[in-house]
């Protein structure tokens, strides 16, 4: 794992974005964007699942008032997504918004663009610039010297260094794609051009939940593996808590953050003498509901625990109807079959 890249640190509210911070899990909202209840109803299961930073699109001017509510509300800081209309991104940051979220493809070009950054500086709050393959600059996507991920780099490059002319330096860059080696691809310039710029990663448009996940793993994985990505979102077709689930996942799985319990279950093959595959099942189901990173395993033979499984908190290694529960590697009772599950969950509560 290399170090991950220093950049300037930004304030999203009261969570930091770049520099020695950790990498922040991010989602956006799918409700409504006039119903203020629902909203906020979606805010607090977010962030009951771990995200800390929101999004909400905000289509319309008369979504405004919706906006300011919810803001005011929130316990989590609302970044305000803004296509189009430069002056429903001025008004949202006069309404609260931790963070303003503008597209250079569609936000009508550098006046508007001027306006957006005196109206983010007047609140205090940053700006990120967010490029997608979908919505480049007309005269950028038709240049045929251009491979996409240059095209996508050099728009965000473009709008960082016309931010930074007018002394604005509280910028973040996202430039997506649906297509994984152009996202990677595209972040890798935006690190090596822009290193000192804070990057929110993503694969956009990724799928529902099955592809999305892989898709969101495969390019997410490989930039944080290198470092790169001060911020994330998992974008799925899906509920949003989902995508907070996958985030951290994926950051327990390359050991950057932990905040939930990591399962560790063998594949399954003919030792196995035991229904390994609903009682690993179950076992996740009962996880869901835990809030402590524990690593958690389920090994279906002698073979494969507790030895292989010796660095996991607590686990059960299973024999011929019956398993062997460990803690730290060490075996603590046997129990029958159908008693596994429970006997794991309670040697758990008592760790």
């Amino acid at each position: 794992m290399e170090a991950r890249q220093k950049t300037r640190q930004v304030m999203v509210g009261n969570v930091p974005v770049g520099g020695d911070a950790p990498v922040a899990v991010q989602s956006m909202l799918n409700a409504p964007a006039a119903d203020v209840e629902a909203n906020l109803r979606q805010i607090g299961a977010l962030a009951d699942a771990g995200c800390e930073i929101v999004r909400m699109a905000i289509p319309q001017r008369s979504c405004l008032g919706a906006f300011e509510a919810v803001c005011a509300a929130s316990p989590l800081p609302v970044v305000a997504d803004v296509h189009f209309d430069a002056q429903i991104a001025i008004e949202a940051a006069r309404r609260g918004a931790a963070k303003l979220r503008i597209n250079p493809g569609n936000i009508g070009g550098w006046g508007p663009t001027d306006e957006v950054i005196e109206a983010a500086r007047a609140a205090g709050i940053p700006i990120r610039v967010g490029v997608n393959a979908g919505s480049l600059d007309d005269s950028l996507a038709a240049r045929a010297d251009l491979t996409l991920p240059e095209k996508l780099a050099l728009s965000a490059c473009q709008y960082v260094e016309h931010f930074h002319q007018r002394s604005f330096f509280d910028v973040v860059v996202s430039a997506k794609a649906h297509d994984v080696p152009v996202t990677i691809e595209t972040y890798r310039l935006l690190a090596a051009q822009m290193p000192e710029v804070p990057l929110h990663i993503g694969v956009t448009e990724a799928g529902t939940a099955f592809q999305g996940i892989i898709k969101s793993a495969a390019g997410l994985g490989a930039l944080l593996e290198q470092g790169i990505g001060n911020t994330m979102r998992i974008s799925l077709t899906d509920d949003p808590v989902k995508e907070v689930r996958a985030c951290w996942t994926l950051l327990s799985a390359l050991d950057l953050r932990r905040r939930f319990p990591e399962l560790i279950s063998c594949p399954t093959c003919g030792r196995c003498q035991v229904n390994l595959i609903d009682i690993a099942g179950e076992v996740e189901r009962r996880l869901a509901t835990v809030d402590r990173p524990l690593k958690v395993a389920v090994m279906g033979c002698v073979v494969n625990g507790p030895g292989e499984a010796a660095d996991a908190d607590i686990g059960v290694a299973c024999g011929a109807g019956s398993g062997a529960v460990f803690v730290s590697g060490k075996i603590v009772r046997k129990v029958s079959e159908d008693a596994i599950v429970d006997a794991l969950f309670e040697e758990m509560g008592r760790l």
